[in-house]
Order: C-alpha cells, then sequence, then structure tokens
C-alpha cells in the first residue's frame, strides 16, 4: 500500500482509484516566449526565462518542451510594477528568507484591471550568485507546467536585467498560514490537532503523488519538508520551492546523477553516497516528515540532550510495537489522538526509511 491510500484510511476516506484533479483555468494570458538553450545552466536574457533547445528522445516531452507549450499562462511582471506592490520591498512586508532570497507580502493589480487588489507572495532573488538563477529558473518552468491543488500556484515571475544588476523574482498566490513549520514549531500559536495534522499529511503526499506519477515526465522534488509545505486559509497544504526539482530518470535509465543538494536530515542516506536521485529519494523525505508531524520536533535540535538531538536516532528507541512509543508523540496534543493510528503512521515512516531504497514505498 503506498503512503498516499493508507493516509486516506486514516481520515476514514474509502480507497477508490484516485481523483484526477480539475486543472486550474489559466488566469491571465499574457504570454511568456521563451528563448532556447543548450541547457538549464546557461544565463537568462531580457525578461524570458529560455528552455533547453532538445526534447526528450522519447515520446515522454521534457519540462522545457511541457514550459514551451504551458508557460504562456504565466504574468510577465516588471521590476518596478513588483517593488510598487511590496512598497519598494519593505521590511515590514516581509514574510519569509531561504536560500534563494526573502519573500514579501505583496498587492497586485488583477490583469483585467476589474476588482480590488490580490495580496501574492513575491521571492526576489538575491542579486550574487549563479545558482540563484538556476532555481529561479527551475521553479518558473517546473510550477508552469505542474495543476495540481496540492501544489502551490505560480502567477508569475520577473526577469530582468538592466544597469541595476540582474533582478530575478517569483510571484505565488498568497497562503495566510504561512508554512507547517511554522505552526508545527513555534510556541507562540496552538497546537495543530491530531485530524488535521493527518489530513495535511494525506495533501502533501498527494502532492508528492501527482509530481512522481501525474505527468507526461516524472520530477523528483529533492525538498520536501515542513518548512515547503505551505497552508491556506483552510490549512490545506501546498508543496513548495521547486528551486531544487528535478526530472526523473527517463529512457530505461534507474536514476538521474547530480550534485547531492538539500535540506540537512532530509536526504536519502543513498543519494547523499552516490548522487544517484530518484523518486524514492523524496520518499525518504516524507518518512522524515511524517515523524515531525508525530513528534513535533524538527530533524535536528541542538538545545536537547545529545541522544535526543537528531529526530531519526532519537524515535529508532521507541519502536512503534513498543509499550514506550507514546513518548515519542507532541506533548502539545495532550494525548487526544488515537494511539493505534499513530502507531500505524510510524510505521508507515519506518517503512519509508528504510536503507534500500528499492524496500521503500511509492507514494
Amino acid at each position: 500500500m503506498g503512503c498516499f491510500s493508507f493516509l486516506k484510511g486514516q481520515l476514514g476516506i474509502k480507497s477508490s482509484n484516485r481523483e484526477k484533479s480539475t486543472p486550474r483555468q489559466a488566469t491571465t494570458s499574457t504570454q511568456a516566449s521563451t528563448s532556447t538553450t543548450s541547457g538549464s545552466n546557461s544565463s537568462a536574457g531580457g525578461t524570458q526565462p529560455p528552455s533547453k533547445s532538445r526534447a526528450s528522445t522519447s515520446s515522454q516531452r521534457s519540462i522545457p518542451a511541457l514550459f514551451e507549450e504551458r508557460g504562456q499562462c504565466l504574468r510577465v511582471f516588471g521590476f518596478n510594477e513588483l517593488r510598487n506592490a511590496t512598497n519598494d520591498f519593505n521590511r515590514l512586508l516581509k514574510i519569509g528568507e531561504g536560500g534563494f532570497g526573502t519573500v514579501y507580502k505583496g498587492f497586485i493589480q488583477p490583469l483585467n484591471g476589474n476588482g480590488g487588489n490580490i495580496p501574492v507572495a513575491i521571492k526576489k532573488l538575491n542579486q550574487q550568485g549563479l545558482q540563484g538563477h538556476k532555481e529561479w529558473l527551475a521553479e518558473v518552468q517546473f510550477l508552469a507546467v505542474v495543476d495540481h491543488p496540492n501544489l502551490v500556484k505560480l502567477i508569475g515571475y520577473c526577469g530582468e536585467d538592466s544597469e541595476r544588476g540582474i533582478q530575478r523574482l517569483l510571484v505565488y498566490e498568497f497562503m495566510p498560514n504561512k508554512s507547517l513549520e511554522h505552526h508545527l514549531f513555534g510556541r507562540a500559536l496552538p497546537p495543530i490537532p491530531w485530524k488535521l495534522r493527518v489530513k495535511i499529511a494525506l495533501g502533501a503526499a498527494e502532492g508528492l503523488a501527482y509530481l512522481h506519477e501525474g505527468l507526461e515526465v516524472q520530477v523528483i522534488y529533492r525538498d520536501f519538508k515542513a518548512a515547503n509545505v505551505l497552508l491556506d486559509e483552510e490549512f490545506n497544504p501546498k508543496l513548495s520551492d521547486f528551486g531544487l526539482a528535478r526530472e526523473g530518470p527517463s529512457d530505461g535509465r534507474s536514476h538521474v546523477t547530480t550534485a547531492v543538494v538539500g535540506t540537512y536530515g532530509y536526504a536519502a542516506p543513498d543519494y547523499i553516497e552516490t548522487g544517484h536521485l530518484t523518486i524514492k529519494s523524496d520518499v525518504w523525505g516524507f518518512g522524515v516528515f511524517l515523524y515531525e508531524i508525530l513528534t513535533g520536533r524538527r530533524t535536528l535540535e541542538r538545545n536537547r540532550p545529545r541522544h535526543e538531538q537528531k529526530l531519526l536516532d532519537w524515535v529508532k528507541q521507541f519502536p512503534p510495537d513498543s509499550r514506550i512509543f507514546n513518548m515519542i508523540m507532541d506533548p502539545r496534543l495532550r494525548s487526544q489522538f488515537p494511539i493505534d493510528a499513530a502507531r500505524e503512521i510510524a510505521r508507515l515512516a519506518d517503512s519509508c526509511l528504510m536503507k534500500d531504497a528499492k524496500l521503500r514505498p511509492k507514494v
């Protein structure tokens, strides 16, 4: 049984063939024409993100090839437009920060000019380094192609080269409840109740399953963690931050060989040791994520006693079938959860964390 099917059972949803989501209708007709280049390492000249000139040699099209078809759904913004939307990138509007850059809340006008301003999240690339440009390009291409209610929606982008420097920005739908990390580990907010935790895990699994199986091309997310699971006004989860995403293997290959990147504590050991990337690398990250939901702990907490600092090492001391298993459960739940269901989710997490990647379940 896959992770998705199991979690549906935990919420009492009858098993059936996975429902296909209705594709989102395009909210804009602004075209984002693309220039071609030999690979994703090339620089983007002008406002349009480039795409690879070579499509897949098989019937399976590549992400850049799919972007050529679907990229026109994205809205192209000017830098001054986004600067005005954020009140000149006012620090009071900052809602997040990461390796890519800073995220601000902003307000943009609807494309047709009718109605009030729309709240959005605007991510501004740090201006130094090629890596940020690569991640910006990957996000534009991947998020233009994917279409699922459990993946964050990219509204548009900005790519300008001028005397002021290289400007790379992304404009997303605004997620008012921030990230799961914010609620799960932040002690200033009320704890997430058990049923909502399972609902979030289910939605995240559904989004990941779509990436692995719902497109012409397989997508490996490569950065599954609580910080990248955003929550809308009803706490529906949406995976975000596709800067590290990669196309999966094709033409009969078993894996993609790549430099090891990602967040410490979430990367699969086989990927770290070999650089061989598969969808089972994402499954490992999902297993870590499940234990975070159960325990309310981060993958690494250096302020705890040494034997408790690494989450996966610590939970091994409390197997799902043991009498002391409940010791790992988030104390903020105050025992308001079904212990048998918690054990089952821990067993699922353990199967996702099998050392042999072939033994891990599909999502």
